[in-house]
């Protein structure tokens, strides 16, 4: 038995490594192309891995970086913000690579060992005492200057960290995708499966962040970093051996080669066409280029009139077409596929631009401001235990943990009976009412501020409780379940098939740069407030500030981006005729197919 399971384990390793040396397109039965959920424990694994990895290390990094490396303070919190955008943006670099040139898997496979490089070099440091500073503390001996790293360790402590942020930007942005890859995206079951993944996909992440803020760095701090940093390492190398075991079952996309060329081919085409004239009516055979899709598992998509001045680009003129159906120039004669691609990006940027500000109010709350009231608040529970202020960030992930099983099993399929839709309701419904949700959480907590200021004020003797910052963490787990997750199912659905994974790193940069934009408020509001000797609105003493006015400024903000939403959203056209992935069969135009034997290669 165990010699039969010795021989698995090896055959599957043999066939992942014929996947380096192979095309991606592999010749696998009709019957087993798509295995679904049955490959999830080995996609989802690796990625619940690296997640894990990396979270912890980002949660408690300025408490090696200070104690540990004896950096100083402003230094290290600056490495953080810069490593933290540099995960946020690295993505999009790994999505290009994964779509042009190497695909899916090799992205995943790659950066995977990248991430567990990362960590090794990360747990040696902590490891190693050549790799450093010396022990120092400064509680015995408060007037010693603790000696900081040399460029030997600080040059290992940033490979460390450069490693991690290069395994970020492949994983990320190509998971999801390999994972809907997995499903039959043109069945209704597959379409059910794919908008459930989703849900599980985010369960997932905020089940490894439970663990990274608990276990994972209550050993670092408390036992040791080398154990600490050594868990992460171990389960990340646990992950690539799971990753690798599932190449039998896997359905491989072949990258199609740059998108980006095609999307400016559109745009010259049409401009090339500008005064020619668009037929009226209903349009006919032969008038548009229309082949089928070169992608493996592609969706046809039909010409709308969203954009017309495009469809120029696909409009036929003479001797555009050589004998084997192909283009006699890409410049000047693009497919209906090509066509409705760029169309879909132009509607996707406003979608995406109104999403970054929807960050904020998760981002201004998640373990900053809430903490800063958390610790002037009764933190007791029972006459001895005291709740740390840094546990009560737990709550929206409990809460995001909690509601996406019940969302799933229980409301979509009620949802479904009522509104006809395979989702229960639309992405960007799931969108907008994320949004609703930030907003009435950082409107509650303002209130809950308000309260506990003008409580600490008459009475500086009793404190509030803190399960009174329970409702706005409550809140901000419901906007994360549906804001943070509509956004990655619509940039995952609506970007063109041959840039999924660009679309999964849109998120990303989403977050990124809302992250950014809230340290810009904080920044201008701290010194704008700060006149003729009165603290600001951000004073350290958070007695003395007014932390309720701000949420108050951040709450109208994401209202205004609301209403932004709101417009864009009302004159969206999703790639399908709907918002879920549907069977080929569509009809907007019916006369427009081209017949694939006159023109198609």
């Amino acid at each position: 038995m165990a010699g039969d399971k010795k021989e698995t384990i090896s055959s599957r390793l043999s066939s992942a490594v014929r996947c380096f040396r192979k095309p991606e397109r592999e010749k696998i039965p009709a019957q087993q192309k798509h295995r679904g959920w049955k490959t999830m424990p080995y996609i989802l694994g690796n990625e619940t891995c690296e997640r894990l990895a990396s979270t912890s290390l980002f949660l408690n990094i300025l408490v090696y970086l200070v104690g540990t490396f004896h950096l100083d303070q402003v230094l290290a919190v600056n490495i953080i913000n810069i490593w933290y955008g540099v995960t946020n943006f690295t993505p999009m670099f790994g999505a290009f690579i994964c779509d042009v040139y190497a695909g899916r898997f090799k992205t995943i496979a790659f950066a995977s060992f990248a991430s567990l490089l990362g960590m090794v070099v990360l747990t040696l440091t902590a490891w190693l005492p050549q790799l450093h500073p010396q022990k120092c503390d400064q509680t015995k001996q408060p007037y010693v200057q603790c000696q900081g790293p040399n460029s030997t360790q600080f040059g290992f402590l940033l490979m460390g960290l450069g490693l991690m942020a290069v395994g970020t930007g492949g994983i990320r942005p190509c998971s999801i995708p390999f994972g809907v890859d997995q499903f039959d995206q043109t069945t209704q079951k597959g379409a059910k499966d794919i908008d459930s993944f989703f849900n599980w996909y985010y369960l997932s992440f905020t089940v490894v962040i439970l663990i990274t803020q608990t276990l994972v760095v209550y050993i670092q701090d408390s036992v040791s970093w080398v154990i600490g940093f050594g868990i992460p390492t171990v389960l990340m190398l646990f992950s690539i051996l799971l990753f690798f075991l599932g190449t039998k079952v896997y359905v491989f996309v072949e990258p199609e080669g740059s998108a980006f060329s095609g999307i400016a081919q559109v745009f010259v085409a049409a401009y090339k066409k500008c005064r020619r004239k668009l037929p009226e009516g209903e349009y006919k055979h032969g008038i548009f280029y229309d082949p089928p899709p070169k992608g493996n598992g592609s969706i046809k998509l039909t010409l709308t009139d969203q954009f017309r001045f495009l469809n120029k680009a696909a409009m036929i003129v003479e001797n555009e077409i050589s004998p084997d159906g192909t283009p006699t120039n890409p410049w000047r004669l693009c497919s209906i596929q090509q066509v409705e691609e760029v169309k879909c990006l132009i509607r996707i940027i406003p979608i995406w631009a109104t999403g970054i500000i929807t960050f904020v109010p998760i981002l201004v709350q998640s373990g900053t401001f809430t903490v800063s009231q958390a610790m002037k608040m009764d933190r007791y529970l029972g006459p001895n235990f005291q709740i740390p202020p840094g546990s009560i960030t737990i709550i929206p992930m409990l809460t995001v943990g909690i509601w996406l099983p019940i969302y799933d099993r229980i409301i979509v399929p009620a949802l479904r009976k009522i509104t006809k839709h395979e989702a229960g309701i639309t992405m960007l419904q799931r969108i907008t009412i994320g949004v609703i949700f930030g907003i009435l959480s950082v409107v509650v907590a303002g209130f809950v501020e308000r309260e506990r200021r003008n409580s600490a004020k008459l009475h500086p003797q009793s404190q509030l409780s803190v399960f009174w910052l329970v409702p706005q963490l409550a809140l901000l787990g419901f906007a994360e379940a549906f804001n943070a997750i509509g956004q990655l199912e619509f940039f995952n659905k609506q970007f063109p098939d041959n840039m999924k994974s660009v679309g999964n790193a849109f998120v990303y940069c989403s977050s990124g740069i809302g992250s950014y934009l809230s340290s810009l408020l904080v920044t201008i509001i701290h010194k704008s407030t700060r006149k003729d000797g009165q603290p600001g609105w951000l004073s350290n003493d958070i007695n003395a500030g007014r932390l309720d006015l701000f949420y108050f400024l951040i709450a109208g903000l994401t209202v205004l981006d609301f209403f932004c939403l709101l417009y864009c959203a009302h004159g969206y056209q999703y790639r399908y005729g709907g918002d879920h992935l549907v069977q080929q069969e569509q009809k907007s135009h019916p006369d427009l197919e081209l017949a694939a034997a006159s023109t198609g290669p």
